[in-house]
């Protein structure tokens, strides 16, 4: 029996390696191999040299759990898999009710009937959700202000100036499951499959993974200025949002979601640019 260690060295700015080898060191089989999730292409050749009772052990953010979840995607995944977070944001892993330093947890469940988010003739499967408004913006900031610089991200500060001054909200319109809703200055249109994303902010707090009719949750957060805006968006790091009247949520199996200018998208944290619209859906 032999462990497969698949990290991405990239991740948490560059310690992804050394984080998959401290977490290794506590791992109960110590037959181990390490392979960089970056340098691995062929899944099916490698899975298919797996013997039944080889196991492996991702270690990585959400990020990159979502490129194996879509790298695997329509591979019969028969070994156990166990997951252990060393990302920035780490949202499926704290929507899992984990906290940090706990033992890696088998997540083969977790990869099985994932919805699909269709974007700028792109479609993938999605561990957590897609973000799109001053979500995505935030991500296109930080993205900007990562090239030419290696210091921490300040998220919550680049929203707060977004919604103070930068970001300007549009008109959404959102469809589920054939009914279709026009809400006008939208800040947020996601679509969660988890409760959490952009690292702690609860945003489908009643969502659920597993469920036998599995769905999703829009959360439209509308309607409001600037000022009445900021000053209830630090509710959402508690799914409090969802008591104010500017905030509406509805669940389905399939969305389209439409701004009336393109803006930027955020798939498990990671950057669409000029975006229109998006759609989700259960294969």
């Amino acid at each position: 029996m032999k462990t497969y260690i698949l990290y991405n060295k990239l991740a948490n700015n560059g310690t992804g390696e050394a984080a998959a080898k401290k977490a290794a060191e506590n791992w109960k089989n110590k037959e181990q191999e390490f392979r960089n999730v970056l340098e691995l292409k062929d899944y099916q050749a490698f899975l298919a040299g797996l013997a039944p009772e080889d196991e492996l052990l991702l270690c990585g953010g959400d990020g990159t759990l979502n490129h194996f979840a879509n790298d695997v995607d329509g591979l019969e995944l028969k070994n156990d898999l166990y997951f252990y977070p060393t990302g920035t944001g780490n949202d499926f892993w704290r929507d899992l009710g984990k906290a940090p330093g706990d033992s890696p947890c088998r997540i083969n469940a977790y990869l099985k009937n994932l919805p699909t988010v269709t974007v700028n003739g792109m479609t993938r499967k999605f561990i957590n959700g897609v973000g799109y408004g001053i979500d995505g913006y935030c991500c296109e900031v930080a993205d900007k202000l990562r090239e030419s610089s290696d210091k921490p991200i300040n998220y919550t500060g680049i929203a707060v100036k977004g919604l103070l001054f930068h970001y300007q909200p549009t008109t959404a319109t959102v469809e589920v499951d054939g009914k279709k809703t026009v809400y006008e200055k939208a800040w947020l249109a996601p679509t969660m499959y988890g409760r959490y994303y952009g690292g702690g902010m609860m945003a489908a707090p009643e969502q659920k993974r597993l469920q036998k009719d599995p769905r999703v949750t829009v959360m439209v957060m509308q309607g409001a200025g600037r000022i009445r805006t900021l000053i209830a968006f630090p509710k959402i790091f508690k799914g409090e949002h969802v008591k104010n009247k500017m905030t509406h949520t509805l669940t389905g199996k399939k969305v389209r979601v439409s701004f009336d200018r393109p803006v930027a998208l955020q798939i498990d944290g990671e950057t669409v640019l000029n975006v229109r619209e998006y759609s989700v859906s259960f294969c």
